[in-house]
This record gives C-alpha cells, structure tokens and sequence, in this order.
C-alpha cells in the first residue's frame, strides 16, 4: 500500500509539472512571436509548398496521360505497321492517317519516322529525311535504342515553324518484335501553360518550369516569372546554382516585393525544375490568426483536461489505492499488498532482528457450508470470520485472505510459542463464536499451521512450513494448532 501510495504522489507531482510546462510553453510561445512566425515558415516551406509541388506534378503527369495513351493506340495500330511492312508505297495514306489522328484527338502534332526509310512523315506527307549526324535528328536515334516504350520530350516542331512542343514519342514494333520507327503526337508549350495557369488559381502558387541553365521555359499566363534568368532576380541568384545541383527542396529568398517562400522538384520527363512559389507575407495573413485561435484552443483544452484529471484522480485515489490492496470480500489485505509488505517486514528484520511467526488459517469443512448455505452464505461466514481475527490481532499483526477458505497472519515480534498460543486463542474464539447464514445459526472450527522466521529462508519456505503445519493439522482430526519448528 506504500508503494501504491508513493505511485499516486508521483503521479500527481507530475500532474503539476505538466501544467507548469503547459504554462511555460504557452507564455513563451506567446511572447516570442518572431519565433513562432518562422516556425510558420518553416511549416510552410517543409510541408505545404511540397505537397502542393507535388499535387501540381500530378496533374502535370495527368495531363500528359492522354497524349500517352493516342500515342500507345498509334504504335500499335495495325494500319500503320501493314503500311510500313507492305513498303510505304502510298504517302497520301500515311498522311491521312496522321491528319486523322491529330484532328480526332486535337493534338499540336502527330508524325510518324521510318526506320526503314528514314522518313518523317506528318498530316502534309514527307517533311524530311532523318540521318544520325543532324542535331535536329538525335532525338530519334536516341528513342531507336532506349529500353522504354515511349519517352516525353520537349523539343522544337519543324513542322510547325519551331515551336516549342512536349512530344511523345512512341516505339513502333513488327508483329515479330522488330523495330520499324517511332511515331506520336506533340502538345503545344501554349497549352501546356494554359495547364499551369489553371493550377496556379487552383493552388495560389506561382507556378514555373526553368530549364537546367537557370532560364525560366514556361509559365503561365499570368505569372510573377517571365522568361528570364533567374541569376538576374535579387535574392534568388545566390541559390541557383544550389538549387539545380540540388534538383529538389525548399529555399527562401528576399526581393523587392518581400520575402519568399520556394519549393523545387525536378521533373525528369521534361528534364525541367518545378518551381512552386509562394509569398511569405500573404502565408502569414491567413496563418497568423489561425495561431492564436489554435494557442487559445490548446491552451483553453489543455487547462480543462489537466483539471478534470485532478479532479478525477484525487476523487478515485483512495478507491484505487483499497481495490489493489484490499480483499474485496473481507476487507482485509489481498495477497498483492502481502507480497509489499513482508519484503518491508524482512528489512525491519535485517535492521533489528525481531522473531516473525506466521498462522496459515484455514476455515474446516467450508465446503459442507457452501453446499448447505450456496455460496452467498459462505461469503457472509468468510466476512465474519475476518472481522473475528482482526479484532483479536495487535495493530502491528497483519492479516492476509490468502484465497478461497484460508487466511495467512504475520505476527511480529512473537516467537514460535506466543504464535502458537495466539493461533490458539483465535482457535477457541471462533469454536466459541456464533456464526449465522440464511438466519440459521453455523458452527465454525479452524485448522492453523505456526511456523517461525529462521530470518534466512525465503517467503515461499517460510509459508511452506506453515502450510505443512496446516496439513498436520487437518490430518489430526481439524479444529487443531500444529507448529512446524525450524529447529
């Protein structure tokens, strides 16, 4: 019970620390504002730009599915693989074909490059010849041997003045395997940066794409970012070079307009910089006053919860402390709190050798009670019992419900011949006694096992001698005190 008792103490004391701290952490949160704004910022900057980095990579990726799967139907349509296999003889077919596809689809682009032939085909016939020493050409050649099925290139469109356009291209296989080209559709730049302009209303973030030398490629229409190096912009210059060799993270930079809040992801499809941006002053404008609602909120939870603890913890303590201690049915000690209590009676005996005895009790034939009386009325005969031998005991006696019928007692300060002569008093006291159940009057008889502390044996051994005294006693007819000496 101590012990229980020691563990409630401490676990108020830590109660009260806890608000303390609460206490410490809200005054200075409060107090220290320039502090909290940029744990704002770095929230910003570590959590929300990247994830909207990365919802804007998405819908990039999206986006680009559709141009995707026109090209994958292309690749494997049969028409054109009949085509090049039965010798490209008819170009208009070929033609129309590609003008097909990119009206039906609403493609920028749509073409098809021979390997046979080395013949780029679009919607107007044959636009040229590829060869493996142009520089226009080395896109082909590098598709003609990759692994992948398709890649998604940017690149500029001879067929359309040289405007800049995201292809897909897309490897065109026999039905035997073997390689006959590449063909797929383009996506002009322009819509692409419609694309970006919509998720910049949709995320308020300037949105960008800037290319592995620093320049800004594409934007939306109404971005704060033209195209321009960003080694040209304050602030920004002195991270670019640290944020291409990077490729991805989060930075801030100061300009004219104020502070800003950047997140950079490197998208290796357009082997382009995703830049989403943000303004550090209008982050604060929303974030702000949601800091001091939430500080009030936590702190309003916080005070509540750690007062309703108290309350209740200072309301169910003592229950606590009786339930682990104490037997429910008899109001004496449970064998948990023994096990607390005779290491503590050892150590006094360590301190100041005293003679420690102990009565193992057991209550004859309780069996036949329960039968006659059912086990509400046996409950009734252990509660008087109980009461009886803790009237008879000295305040320093401890009295134990060992379980079921039984009950231990530590007598200190009593040698083997007092403990007998106790365990003989409370003998004749309940023989004597009347015991009542079901209003019919019930005689009681015990059966007590002595044995003394030998001050070097265990628990166990000590209860162990008492119990063999017990089981003398039962064998010798009951209602009987045997001593088991350890001499």
């Amino acid at each position: 019970m101590y012990s229980t008792h020691r563990i409630f103490k401490r676990q108020r004391l830590l109660l009260w620390l806890s608000i303390l701290l609460a206490m410490g952490f809200f005054a200075t949160t409060l107090s220290s504002y320039y502090v909290s704004k940029q744990a704002i910022l770095n929230a910003i900057v570590a959590q929300e730009l990247p994830l909207t980095s990365s919802n804007v990579y998405s819908e990039i990726q999206k986006d680009l599915v559709r141009p995707v799967l026109i090209s994958s139907t292309m690749a494997h349509d049969t028409f054109l693989r009949d085509w090049v296999l039965g010798g490209e003889h008819n170009v208009d077919a070929m033609a129309r074909y590609l003008r097909e596809i990119k009206a039906r689809y609403g493609a920028f682009s749509s073409f098809f490059v021979s390997d046979r032939s080395a013949r780029y085909y679009t919607g107007e016939g044959i636009l040229k010849q590829v060869a493996p020493q142009a520089p226009r050409d080395v896109w082909y050649y590098r598709v003609r041997a990759m692994p992948e099925p398709y890649e998604i290139n940017v690149d500029a469109d001879l067929a359309n003045r040289d405007a800049l356009t995201i292809f897909v291209n897309y490897r065109v296989f026999d039905f035997d395997g073997r390689f006959l080209g590449a063909t797929g559709v383009g996506l002009t730049v322009d819509a692409v940066r419609h694309l970006i302009s919509s998720y910049q209303q949709r995320f308020q973030r300037t949105i960008y794409f800037v290319d592995a030398h620093g320049k800004t490629v594409l934007f939306g229409n109404q971005s704060g970012r033209q195209e321009t190096d960003l080694r040209a912009i304050p602030g920004l210059r002195d991270l670019v070079d640290r944020i291409l060799r990077e490729k991805s993270g989060s930075y801030q930079f100061r300009d004219a307009s104020g502070l800003h809040l950047l997140n950079v992801n490197y998208v290796p499809e357009l082997k382009w910089y995703l830049f989403v941006e943000k303004r550090a002053d209008a982050a604060l404008a929303d974030i702000r006053q949601t800091l001091y609602v939430n500080l009030a909120v936590c702190l309003g939870i916080t005070l509540l919860v750690l007062f309703l603890t108290h309350v209740a913890l200072a309301r169910y303590q003592r229950r606590i402390e009786d339930m682990a201690a104490t037997d429910k049915l008899t109001g004496l000690l449970n064998r948990q709190a023994f096990s607390i209590l005779i290491d503590k009676v050892f150590a006094e005996y360590r301190r100041n050798p005293q003679p420690i005895s102990v009565l193992l009790v057991d209550v004859d034939h309780f069996k036949s009670i329960n039968d006659r009386f059912g086990h509400a009325g046996g409950d009734r005969i252990l509660r008087q019992i109980a009461a009886s031998l803790q009237e008879s005991l000295r305040a320093s006696d401890i009295a134990i419900r060992w379980g079921g019928e039984e009950f231990l007692i530590v007598l200190k300060g009593s040698a083997l011949e007092q403990a007998q002569h106790v365990a003989e008093q409370l003998r004749l006291k309940i023989e004597q006694a009347q015991f009542s159940a079901a209003a019919q009057p019930v005689s009681v008889t015990l059966s007590i096992g002595v044995s003394q502390y030998d001050g070097t044996e265990s628990c166990e051994e000590l209860i162990g001698r008492a119990d063999a005294a017990l089981y003398a006693a039962k064998n010798g007819g009951r209602n009987r005190v045997c001593a088991e000496s350890f001499f």
